[in-house]
């Protein structure tokens, strides 16, 4: 697409949830437009130019099944999440099945919505406004979108997994990364076989700033990580 900036469409008829998540994501540089209802959020997107949707279930006039139906016989590569309160299997199944890239159910964090739009679009043909793509940790430069960590004249290419665990680790330096929050946006899931995978990822991440002693990657035990370093 021409425009890789993100134009959200956002369907949520709970208005008091819907303008807090329009003033959040706002806040962090994305183009967000917000209805209340199904038929309008689909007579929206077909007069504007969204690249990226985040659809309630429960909508009035046309549930967000259906929406994500119309909308993808429009577009079918067009990025879907669904935010619901409900969490059923069957749900997420058929949410799933319709093309959905993700699926969040109420009540969530809205860093780990921000986290999620970053890890889907990550995966598309969309830039996140505001969200850095190349980081200085210590003595090396992380370029996120080539996938290379660079030590002087000397650059690693990153497996996709690692650049992403990485990113969301720069995004919120010297801050805690719950791990729950890495694994939904990354692994898509929080379970036992995802967290093993994740430490397994955190410990090569570790060995690749050996030659700067200054970068930490530390664990809080149950809780997530911290990166850190002395510029």
């Amino acid at each position: 697409m021409t425009d890789k900036k993100l134009h959200i469409l956002l369907a949520e008829d709970d208005l008091n949830l819907g303008f807090l998540l329009v003033e959040f994501l706002e806040s962090h540089g994305l183009h967000v437009k917000l209805y209340r209802d199904g038929e309008s959020a689909f007579n929206g997107f077909r007069n504007g130019n969204f690249n990226f949707c985040i659809f309630d279930v429960m909508l009035p006039k046309l549930d967000g099944f259906n929406l994500a139906k119309k909308v993808k016989s429009i577009n079918r590569n067009i990025p879907v999440i669904f935010l619901t309160a409900r969490g059923m299997k069957d749900d997420k199944l058929k949410g799933y099945n319709l093309g959905a890239d993700d699926y969040i159910t109420k009540p969530f964090d809205e860093d780990e919505l921000l986290c999620r739009i970053r890890a889907v679009s990550n995966r598309m043909d969309v830039e996140v406004a505001g969200c850095n793509n190349v980081f200085r940790i210590g003595r090396y430069e992380f370029d996120f979108t080539n996938q290379g960590l660079k030590l002087e004249n000397e650059t690693r290419r990153l497996t996709s997994r690692e650049a992403e665990v990485l990113q969301l680790l720069c995004l919120s330096r010297n801050n805690i990364v719950r791990r729950e929050q890495i694994l939904t946006a990354i692994w898509g899931e929080n379970d036992y076989f995802a967290g093993r995978s994740l430490d397994v990822f955190i410990s090569k991440l570790r060995k690749y700033f050996n030659d700067d002693p200054g970068v930490k990657i530390e664990n809080i035990p149950k809780v997530g990580f911290i990166l850190s370093c002395t510029e």
